[in-house]
């Protein structure tokens, strides 16, 4: 009596890419999306489509512009 042979392996699950944090580090006092196209200041004249209310600290870099004066505080 033969056996049949063993099926093969699945293969190998892709890598895990690390977690990343819900919020954008550049910013600190309010959670903002790091995948949103854009934030504007609640009350503001932008456009959106998200809006933040303020004051937000600003650390590094502003890729939303929310920091117009460029004191590290944003939407104040």
């Amino acid at each position: 009596m033969t056996r049949a042979a063993a099926p093969p392996p699945p293969p190998a699950a892709p890598p895990q890419q690390p977690a990343t944090s819900a919020c954008h580090p550049s910013y600190s006092g309010a959670c903002l999306d790091p995948n949103a196209s854009d934030y504007d200041c609640e009350g503001g004249s932008g456009n959106g489509p998200k809006y933040v209310r303020g004051p937000i600290e600003v650390r590094g870099s502003d890729p939303y512009q929310l920091d117009g004066d460029d004191d590290g505080v944003a939407c104040e």
